[in-house]
C-alpha cells in the first residue's frame, strides 16, 4: 500500500488529524485521534495546530503502519486510530 500525497490536516473540530492512504487506486481517508498523538507521540496538551501537523509527520511511519493494519479488517470503514491501537498490551 502507498501512501497518497494528501496533506494532513488537522480537523476543524481539533479532535485528530484526517489523512489519506491508497488503496486499490482509492484514497482512503483515515483520522488519528489528538488523544492517541499525546500520549504515544509526545503531543503535549493545548498544541498549536503548527505542533500537531510536525507530531504528525514524526510519526507517519508508525501512524500508516496501524492504519494499514486495519484496513483490512475493515475494507469499506474510514479507520479512525485512537489511543487503544497503540498501547502495547
Amino acid at each position: 500500500m502507498e501512501s497518497a500525497e494528501v496533506k494532513p490536516q488537522v480537523l476543524a473540530n481539533r479532535r485528530g488529524v484526517a489523512f489519506g492512504l491508497v488503496r486499490q487506486n482509492n484514497t482512503i481517508e483515515c483520522v488519528i485521534t489528538i488523544a492517541a498523538l499525546e500520549p504515544h507521540f509526545w503531543l503535549e496538551p493545548g498544541a498549536s495546530e503548527t505542533r500537531i501537523a510536525t507530531t504528525f509527520r514524526n510519526g507517519y511511519g508508525r501512524i500508516r503502519a496501524m492504519a494499514e493494519r486495519k484496513l483490512p479488517a475493515h475494507p469499506a470503514a474510514h479507520p479512525e486510530l485512537t489511543a487503544d491501537n497503540f498501547a502495547r498490551p
